[in-house]
């Protein structure tokens, strides 16, 4: 995320010498910025005294404690300088409208800079109406297109599963952050893009899944703006990635999604077939389908083994639905649930909704395009153009006000009397907004269906077919290396054990 971009400046793999120069010219310029002032009617500003780094180090170490202590001494509406950025944060839930209906904070262009730095596309920052043409591919995310890949995410969790069940009822122990992690991947990846039609299926999606994961390790220091030249091999495993979702190397895949096809056919309007850029394009896709499923997936199975009395509603839950059904749970995959009946467990729904609270860490952002001032309530706040416009979720999704003792796990925390609460008040108003894990206005994740509907597919697998245990019952903490984007990963990992049910 920025205003600053140092592409420019490295077109090509600079010598260490080169690499030297460059980072004392950066150095430099964010020495400069940092010399800002605040002017009158602006919000309180907060630099910190770090050149480039700003505040970013006190907020990555606490996120929620320095928010909230920020929060205390200067009010809802403070600027930080962040990563050679100047962000106006706005923590008052009642006032988030001003910022999504506000025509002159763009979404557009911080995602047009976003893409251009992570995945190295380029077209969009020069070809604004490709980045519209895109966007209407993720209609095919929703509704009864959503129904076509759920299917498709059964039949690979079939695949992934059934030799399981020919094996006998003993226990498999795994790492429960890597179990999630290669499931996730290869259900999404087949679902979104295809079967692998020839050689060694598994061989390329493991590989594949390693150098993605690989990737996504790097993923905040390419948004944020460090060159990807200074990220040891990462820009080599990029090019590969995308080298394998390019027109030529999607094509050797089976059963491409309707949104994958979709996104094609407008890309090869605006490309070459071999242009590598397209890859790019998927490459994208694929991150956003995957990197934030992972930690979710992890976190509603962590605290499920942790708590044996959720599970057991979950079940319960499952076991009723199945019987209402009429459906029998035999060897192998033999049950079938529809959209509509997966959206009736509410219990499960709960679950996930309440890990998504706990660990999600997200900040959603806006580009300010001009000098103006925003209207918040009793008070009027005057933004720079270039600085960006930032809310923080956690706040709000921590707020004791809104969800009685907030830092504990509580399954059923979103129903009430058996039904979806969606219910919630601060300072005696009902709140519009008050669980964000996904964004909100135009830069509300569209796949936020498709990973929902993929968790809770794959719980009622796990819930249904296997007894499941946690051997490490240990406490994990977040680890903060993502905040400000997405669901954070565990500080560490731990050991599980599954076996098929008798």
């Amino acid at each position: 995320m920025g205003s600053f971009s140092p592409e420019p400046w490295l077109p090509r793999p600079l010598s260490p010498s080169g690499l030297v120069l460059a980072a004392a010219l950066l150095l430099l310029v964010l020495c400069l910025r940092v010399r800002r002032t605040r002017r009158p009617g602006e919000p309180p500003l907060i630099k910190g005294w770090l050149p480039y780094f700003g505040e970013a180090l006190k907020l990555q170490k606490d996120p929620l404690g320095f928010m909230t202590t920020l929060q205390k001494q200067r009010g809802d509406v403070f600027t930080l300088f962040l990563g050679g950025n100047y962000i106006t944060f706005i923590l008052d839930p009642f006032q988030y409208q001003s910022v999504v209906k506000n025509q002159k904070l763009s979404f557009q262009m911080f995602t047009s800079k976003f893409l251009m730095r992570v995945f190295s596309v380029k077209k969009m920052m020069t070809y604004h109406d490709l980045n519209d043409k895109i966007h209407t591919s993720y209609q095919l995310l929703r509704g009864k297109h959503l129904d076509a890949l759920m299917e498709n995410t059964m039949q690979t969790l079939k695949q992934v599963f059934e030799p399981q069940f020919l094996k006998t009822t003993s226990w498999d122990t795994e790492y429960l952050l890597t179990f999630c992690s290669s499931v996730i991947f290869e259900v999404t990846f087949t679902a979104i893009h295809g079967n692998v039609l020839a050689g060694d299926r598994k061989t390329f999606i493991t590989e594949l899944r390693d150098d993605f994961f690989k990737f996504d390790s790097k993923f905040t220091h390419l948004a944020s703006g460090v060159p990807i030249e200074l990220l040891g091999n990462i820009k080599s495993i990029r090019t590969k990635l995308i080298k394998q979702l390019t027109t030529e190397n999607l094509a050797k895949l089976q059963g491409w999604s309707e949104v994958v096809q979709m996104r094609q056919d407008i890309l090869e309007k605006y490309y070459t077939p071999k242009d590598t850029e397209i890859g790019a394009h998927h490459l994208g896709l694929l991150w956003a389908s995957v990197s934030n499923t992972v930690p979710t997936m992890f976190w509603t199975m962590y605290y499920l083994l942790r708590h044996p009395e959720a599970m057991a509603v979950l079940r319960d839950e499952i076991d009723h639905l199945l019987q209402s059904t009429g459906q029998k749970k035999g060897p192998g995959f033999s049950i079938h649930l529809t959209r509509e009946q997966l959206d009736s467990l509410v219990y499960l729904e709960s679950t996930i909704l309440e890990a998504l609270r706990l660990c999600s860490f997200s900040g959603i952002f806006r580009v300010v395009q001009e000098d103006l001032t925003l209207h918040l309530g009793s008070q009027d706040c005057c933004l720079r153009k270039g600085d960006f416009v930032g809310i923080f979720p956690p706040v709000l999704h921590y707020d004791p006000e809104i969800f009685e003792a907030p830092e504990e796990f509580r399954f059923d925390r979103f129903t009430e009397s058996g039904k979806k609460k969606t219910t919630f008040f601060k300072r005696g108003k009902k709140l519009k907004y008050y669980h964000m894990p996904f964004g909100f206005g135009v830069s509300k994740c569209p796949g936020r269906f498709l990973a929902i509907v993929e968790i809770k597919q794959l719980l009622v697998v796990f819930l249904t077919y296997f007894d499941l245990e946690i051997i490490d019952d240990k406490p994990l903490e977040l680890n903060y290396n993502r905040f400000l984007f997405g669901i954070q990963y565990p500080d560490s990992d731990v050991l599980f054990r599954y076996k098929v049910k008798s």
